[in-house]
């Protein structure tokens, strides 16, 4: 892969081929972005360029940190092995890059210990901060780093992605996961590959048609649930999806700004069993079992808790 290859971001893409051929490339950058949107692809492509090295390829002097497993923040003591390193010489040539992932987990002691670094780094050393909220970051931070904000891509550029990977597609397929995706590249990836997705979105779909039949085993719903207990938040995202797009059914009777469009069926189905003010209702439910999850409360009893309160809505 190369710059030409990623596809979408072309000004961002311009500016940082323009100042590395000019030699204009700062020494610290803030590269930020949502989840899947391309962060690394270009801080990567970056690294080869800077480098003078061909792309896809493992070389000593791209050095790329990430936060640790069952970990939730970059702290001091992880700082330091990141620091020894970009004060360790070049391995190959006279330029190295460290690639930083997740930079605004970094906790604030840890950034205050990366400040002079990150202002001062040795020669030939380019730091490059990957981040999904750059607001996290100190402004003491933001304020010595180049910073780089990668947008949703436009429509079009997604489809030519989608067809350059899944040319099998036909435009209403294409259409339906440029919206389920919000038009970020590695969500329509994972959406594509990963069968348990699918799986999670039909679920919540079918919870919803079907929540208010008495003849409904709740404790079925609530198993399955807990079989994707570790995608939870994937599920409370596609349950306020359909949510939103049957209050929008309801109000408009229009298709066109519906999202799971794909789904079309079951969103009439949540808009005839849910009045405005259950579906609002439903909303608060799926926020309140959120506030839950990200609390560690017992996924069971949170869970349990939701299908009761949607069903007695």
């Amino acid at each position: 892969m190369s710059f030409q290859d990623i596809i979408g971001h072309s000004d961002i893409k311009n500016e940082i081929i323009n100042s590395i051929k000019h030699e204009r490339f700062a020494h610290a950058h803030i590269i930020s972005g949502e989840d899947g949107i391309g962060k690394s692809l270009i801080a990567k492509e970056a690294a080869f360029k800077l480098l003078n090295k061909k792309s896809g390829r493992e070389y000593a002097d791209i050095i790329e940190f990430r936060l640790l497993k069952n970990k939730k923040s970059i702290g001091v003591e992880e700082l330091k092995s990141i620091i020894r390193e970009i004060n360790t010489k070049p391995y190959e040539g006279d330029k190295k890059v460290i690639i930083i992932h997740n930079a605004d987990s970094m906790t604030v002691e840890a950034q205050n210990a990366f400040l002079k670094t990150v202002e001062e780094p040795p020669k030939g050393i380019f730091i490059l901060l990957l981040c999904e909220k750059v607001e996290n970051l100190l402004d003491t931070i933001k304020s010595r780093c180049q910073i780089y904000k990668l947008h949703h891509l436009y429509k079009e550029d997604m489809e030519e992605f989608l067809l350059k990977k899944y040319s099998y597609l036909d435009k209403k397929e294409l259409n339906s996961i440029c919206v389920i995706s919000d038009c970020i590249p590695g969500r329509a990836e994972r959406f594509m590959e990963d069968s348990e997705l699918k799986d999670i979105r039909n679920l919540t779909l079918d919870i919803l048609v079907n929540i208010t039949d008495e003849d409904v085993d709740i404790f079925n719903y609530e198993e399955m649930l807990l079989k994707y207990r570790s995608n939870w938040e994937e599920t409370l995202t596609w349950f306020l999806s359909y949510i939103r797009d049957a209050l929008i059914y309801k109000e408009t009777g229009n298709n066109n700004i519906i999202v799971n469009i794909d789904k079309m069926d079951g969103i009439k189905g949540i808009s005839e069993i849910f009045s405005f003010t259950q579906l609002n209702d439903i909303i608060d439910i799926i926020k309140d079992t959120r506030l839950k999850l990200e609390s560690n409360v017992n996924a069971a009893l949170v869970f349990d808790s939701m299908l009761l309160k949607m069903q007695e809505v």
